[in-house]
């Protein structure tokens, strides 16, 4: 089978052109065995590239355990490009059939190659029932949850080379914002990201029980209204470099809580993203980069 690694800063995935390649009769398991950072390519997950009847392509994205996802705002750059550069369609508005329904891509081209792509990503989806979360919403805001206080357990975890040392178990008090972008994201604000917060916060909040399917999270620190940082925990994929709806629904939640403006960058561990969520039709629109890396044969 013919793979192809790509990244939008630092999100790797692994893509299979389903164009020309048979559809793989088991993609979970392929992608806990490709996405394998030891025994496989190494990867956050598998993307497999479809024909679509209802756009130019269709996009199939699972996470690094399995698990299928509904969308990847890096994943989608990346794919955007394939199909692009290996011909399948040659214009530089695409669409592309999601989990979440449709989404357009504007692409800019060098030298006959997609360098960088903004994507319409749609509205966000604020109603607590719809992220899905189980946390009350706000009556007066559409059901949304903003800033609500989320008791949680937090095990916290200190790495330092090959020493891990576990804290006592501590209670408290979290205040959380919750976004979908057609996968549910929960965001909270801290003065500084820390690897305790990331990884032992991180996967608490992927599975407490108020996300009936799961989360992801992403730990935001504001340095001015129009750029933030975040480090993100994937839902099914651990910490990872970057994630494209995640910082869709940080662009979202800063708006909602005050804290930051309607276009905004957003500085991830693997590269930075340019946000605006558009008062003209409610849309988030993001632009980052999409880069391919290596393509190979894997062994069915």
């Amino acid at each position: 089978m013919r793979f192809t690694k790509m990244q939008g800063c630092g999100n790797d995935y692994i893509y299979v052109d389903c164009f020309r390649e048979p559809m793989p009769h088991d993609p979970a398991g392929l992608s806990r065995a490709i996405s394998d950072r030891h025994f496989g390519v190494g990867s956050d997950g598998l993307i497999l590239i479809c024909p679509s009847d209802k756009a130019d392509a269709r996009m199939r994205m699972f996470n690094a355990d399995g698990s299928e996802a509904e969308m990847c705002g890096n994943g989608i750059r990346c794919l955007a490009k394939f199909v692009y550069d290996r011909g399948h369609v040659r214009k530089p508005t695409l669409t592309v059939e999601t989990g979440r329904g449709v989404l357009t891509l504007d692409l800019e081209i060098a030298g006959g190659v997609v360098r960088q792509v903004r994507v319409d990503m749609g509205e966000p989806i604020l109603d607590a029932a719809l992220v899905p979360t189980t946390l009350a919403g706000d009556s007066t805001r559409g059901n949304a949850v903003i800033d609500a206080e989320l008791p949680v357990g937090t095990e916290w975890i200190l790495t330092g080379g090959n020493d891990r040392r576990t804290a006592a178990l501590v209670r408290q008090g979290r205040r959380v914002t919750c976004v979908s972008m057609g996968n549910p994201h929960c965001i909270t604000y801290v003065q500084e990201i820390t690897d305790a917060e990331v990884l032992g916060l991180g996967p608490q909040l992927e599975n407490h029980q108020i996300f009936p399917r799961r989360t992801n999270v992403e730990f935001v620190r504001v340095n001015r209204p129009d750029d933030v940082t975040m480090r993100v925990w994937e839902r099914g994929s651990g910490e990872t470099l970057a994630c494209g709806t995640g910082a869709c629904a940080v662009a979202v939640a800063g708006v909602l809580t005050g804290r930051s403006a309607r276009q905004v960058t957003v500085h991830l561990t693997g590269g930075d993203l340019q946000l605006d969520w558009s008062e003209r039709d409610n849309h988030v629109y993001m632009t980052g980069p999409a880069v391919e890396v290596f393509f190979g044969d894997w062994p069915i």
